[in-house]
């Protein structure tokens, strides 16, 4: 029987992958690679780009025009003090039954401003003014009777002289007359002293009324109908020892703490100028009053009082006749020069602008400043004079009216975009 031939075993050896196919799968996965780092550096690029020219915000000031005549020497802050300024209280303690004046009301000298509950007062006043009608009737009743008696009086003398009547009867009679007479005297010194009583309740019942004691304005409103007031404090929360506050406009002024080491800068009748805080456009002329002589040594500060004066610095003007002028509002002060600094052969240059001192900067000793145009900043090279407070003239480099950077990241570059900080 022949064997059958023997079935053929595959040949797995000669199953290879294709090096092509190998080499084209790690050629695309370079190329993403290579695409990906691609969109990556141009991502940073952009990034690094829109970071360099990105606008910074700056603040600004703007170069101001300095003012002709005399310059400041010194500058102060203060407040509007008036010299007249009183708390009207009444004199006794009692109940307020009334109240005529607002905060705001103007009034006169001698204009009643509340009244006090006078009903014990002038319980008293009827009083003093019946012991004196008393004292009126007795003396009456009194004469009456030394008319009797020095008729009596005169009788016994008459009857003593023909013997009738006796040395005893007379002298009687001479006493009832005399101590009639000494009880008139005694009671028209009771009417006196009812006299004195009645002005004295009469003043306690003038003190239930208040009255102000200048012209002025009222300030302030301490009091109300129903409360008790004092002169003098009780201890508690529930007793007012003031009526009102009055101030007297016609004698404002300016009080302002200048540091001891400047007052050699200050001398009396000294020009000024003073700017309100709530007016900063308006400069209203002045000149210096006085200067208290003491100085406050925890503050290391000396008190300056100014007045206020006509534009030409002569006339003292009434502040009563503004009424943007107030009593305790902030003031700040600029001292002007009494004299020139400078004499003929020292010419000094005028100051063309003034600019805060923290827009010019320094490098190798030059000074210069960052003018906005537009968005884009520009480097002005400028000269420096002298200072003023917190400002600086500038004597060349830029005009008056320029916007200039004040303040911003650093560091700042000429062409540089910009925006204005809000």
């Amino acid at each position: 029987m022949a064997t059958p031939p023997a079935t053929a075993k595959p040949d797995l050896s000669s199953l290879r992958i294709s090096d092509a196919k190998r080499v084209k799968e790690s050629s695309s996965k370079r190329w993403i690679w290579i695409v990906l780092a691609v969109v990556l550096l141009g991502l940073v690029g952009a990034a690094a780009f829109a970071y360099r020219n990105r606008k910074v915000e700056v603040e600004v000031a703007a170069a101001t025009r300095p003012a002709t005549g005399p310059t400041g020497v010194l500058n102060a802050s203060g407040y509007i003090t008036p010299r007249r300024r009183a708390t009207i209280a009444a004199k006794i303690t009692g109940r307020v039954t009334g109240v005529y004046f607002d905060e705001g009301t103007r009034v006169t000298e001698g204009q009643l401003l509340a009244t006090l509950d006078d009903s014990d007062a002038r319980r008293a006043l009827d009083s003093a003014k019946a012991d004196r009608d008393s004292a009126q009737a007795a003396i009456a009743d009194y004469e009456v009777q030394l008319k009797n008696a020095e008729i009596e009086l005169r009788r016994s003398q008459q009857l003593l002289k023909e013997g009738v009547s006796t040395q005893q009867a007379l002298d009687s009679a001479t006493m009832a007359a005399d101590s009639l007479r000494a009880k008139i005297a005694l009671a028209k010194q009771q009417v006196v002293g009812a006299e004195a009583r009645i002005r004295e309740q009469q003043q306690n019942v003038d003190n239930c009324t208040i009255k102000a004691p200048f012209a002025g304005i009222v300030v302030s409103k301490d009091a109300q109908v129903g409360e008790m007031v004092s002169p003098i404090s009780a201890g508690g929360g529930f007793t007012r020892t003031g009526i009102a506050t009055i101030v007297d406009l016609h004698s404002n002024e300016v009080e302002v703490d200048v540091s001891e080491a400047y007052i050699a800068k200050v001398s009396n009748a000294q020009p000024v100028n003073a700017v309100l805080d709530a007016y900063p456009d308006w400069q209203i002329p002045g000149k210096v009053r006085t200067v208290i002589p003491t100085a406050d040594r925890q503050k290391a500060t000396v008190k300056v009082r100014i007045s206020f004066t006509e534009p030409d610095h002569k006339e003292l003007f009434d502040p009563a006749k503004d009424p943007r002028i107030l009593p305790d509002m902030g003031v700040k002060v600029s001292f002007l020069e009494t004299a020139p600094k400078t004499t003929d052969k020292e010419k000094k240059t005028p100051a063309v602008a003034l600019v805060p001192q923290k827009a010019v900067r320094q490098e190798n000793g030059s000074a210069y400043v960052f003018v906005i145009k537009g968005d884009i900043l520009e480097r002005r090279a400028v000269k420096t004079g002298e200072q003023r407070g917190s400002d600086i003239e500038i004597l060349a480099g830029i005009p008056p009216d320029v916007q200039v950077v004040v303040g911003g990241p650093e560091p700042l570059h000429d062409g540089q975009s910009v925006q204005i900080q809000k």
